[in-house]
């Protein structure tokens, strides 16, 4: 289990694997990203429990990148 606070660019390169299976988001709104550098298919997520990379809208694990969003408008 991480806390995470901070966007990240490349999953892989600092966590050093890239498959999420499950998540919760405490505060704010994030999005999750198949690829690295913000590209690929995206998903976002308000704050709740995530049990499956499912629940999020995924169609598997593999998480290349995530950010914050910061402005909802």
């Amino acid at each position: 289990m991480m806390e995470l606070t901070e966007d990240c660019p490349h999953v892989q390169e600092k966590f050093h694997y890239n498959d999420i299976y499950s998540c919760s988001i405490s505060e704010g709104h994030w999005i999750f990203y198949e690829e690295p550098n913000y590209r690929g298919r995206q998903c976002y997520l308000r704050p709740g429990e995530y049990r499956r990379y499912s629940e999020w809208g995924a169609s598997s694990p593999r998480v290349g990148s995530f950010k914050r969003v910061l402005d909802l408008y």
